[in-house]
């Protein structure tokens, strides 16, 4: 689908320092997003979602060809399918195509087992669960310009936000972000832009910034031993989109080697893997903080991820920053909850959750017929 991050045409914006392959670079104009649905014999119908972006091509064939066909014919209880898929594709990778199509089938198990006990997903984990969840915005690249990124952080608080992660990696257009947002919660996200020696000299650069985290600052992203060693320097690594597994990010967490864990459900292995992680952040004491740049079925599992738990207070008064929106314009959304800054935001940026049972994913029938670029339908028969 179509969208506009708003961009303003200056003389500095012409030219980026991230690669095209990058979500945030000013040459996506469309998000894709491959999602997948599943329909028992009963009838219930579960909706998930698969990483994405440039990697489809390469996720739909395994989703189409491998992993689809395995849950043919099978039971939906997640005890039973779950592990003896992850067992059959245990030799395929850790990460890749073949799991990110296994995230995208272990949401939709999920959708449909909370639909069957008609509970909302959140609700059907935890019956603790809260009904909101507090959001951030996620700016895209804005070529190191320090006014453009004050342009845009302006723009996002107004929408409601009171969070705010940068694709930038430069001191002046951080430090002008700082400005312009006071002592609100700043996070930047590098895209693995620096080695060991210059990720040090970055923190150091930075320190005076007061950013909740710096994001994958090294590569490669699951180098652990310099995200050791730059945590134990400086308690604000984040990392763990492009760890390999659940069992790679866990042992990370168990190293002290993030402060904030980020696993994808879109990647990592849906929601069954996030659940994972989220006990190990719980016993271990780190930060599991959902990466989101997603607006379908995973966006809506990510955030019934976050609303199990209950808002965290950070030690500066401000709320720890949650869910991650793409702070991009959308024409046209494909479901309520597509956009929630354009339509559900509340001005404390916190955003209501669907009361639906299950993820809550109900999408408009019209919007998916227009903008589906490639469909098939595998049956058991």
């Amino acid at each position: 689908m179509p969208f506009d991050a708003a961009r303003r045409e200056t003389e500095d914006s012409n030219v980026e320092s991230i690669d095209t392959f990058n979500a945030s670079s000013r040459t996506f104009t469309q998000m894709e997003s491959l999602i997948v649905k599943i329909t028992t014999a009963q009838g219930l119908v579960g909706w998930g979602e698969g990483f994405g972006h440039k990697a489809n091509p390469a996720t739909w064939a395994a989703l189409e060809d491998i992993v689809a066909p395995f849950f043919l014919g099978r039971t939906t209880v997640l005890n039973d399918c779950l592990p003896a898929a992850q067992y059959a594709f245990h030799a395929f990778g850790r990460t890749g195509p073949v799991h990110y199509a296994l995230s995208a089938v272990d949401i939709a198990l999920w959708d449909i087992e909370a639909k069957r006990a008609k509970k909302t997903l959140r609700e059907f984990i935890n019956a603790q669960a809260r009904h909101e969840v507090h959001a951030y915005a996620s700016l895209v690249h804005y070529a190191e310009d320090p006014q453009e990124v004050s342009f845009h952080l302006e723009r996002a608080k107004s929408r409601g936000f009171r969070a705010f992660k940068l694709h930038e990696s430069l001191k002046p257009a951080i430090k002008t972000a700082r400005d312009t947002v006071g002592t609100l919660p700043l996070m930047v996200d590098v895209n693995c832009k620096w080695d060991a020696a210059q990720a040090r000299l970055g923190f150091e650069d930075l320190a005076d910034m007061n950013l909740l985290w710096i994001e994958e600052p090294v590569f490669p992203p699951d180098d652990s031993h310099s995200l050791r060693e730059l945590n134990t320097a400086f308690k604000n690594v984040s990392g763990g989109e492009n760890h390999s597994g659940v069992q790679g990010l866990i042992n990370d967490m168990e190293r002290g080697a993030l402060e904030f864990a980020q696993p994808s459900v879109g990647k990592i292995g849906g929601i069954s893997a996030m659940l994972q992680v989220r006990e190990a952040g719980q016993r271990l004491g780190a930060h599991v903080i959902p990466h989101c740049f997603y607006y379908g079925p995973a966006l809506l599992a990510s955030a019934q991820i976050i609303a199990l738990d209950p808002p965290l207070q950070l030690s500066d008064g401000n709320l720890r920053p949650e869910l991650e929106i793409p702070f991009l314009n959308w024409d046209v959304q494909l479901h309520p909850w597509h956009a929630p800054h354009q339509s559900l935001m509340e001005s404390d940026g916190s955003v209501p959750l669907p009361s639906t049972p299950g993820l809550g994913f109900a999408p408009d029938e019209a919007v998916m017929d227009q903008y589906t670029i490639k469909y098939s339908a595998l049956g058991a028969g």
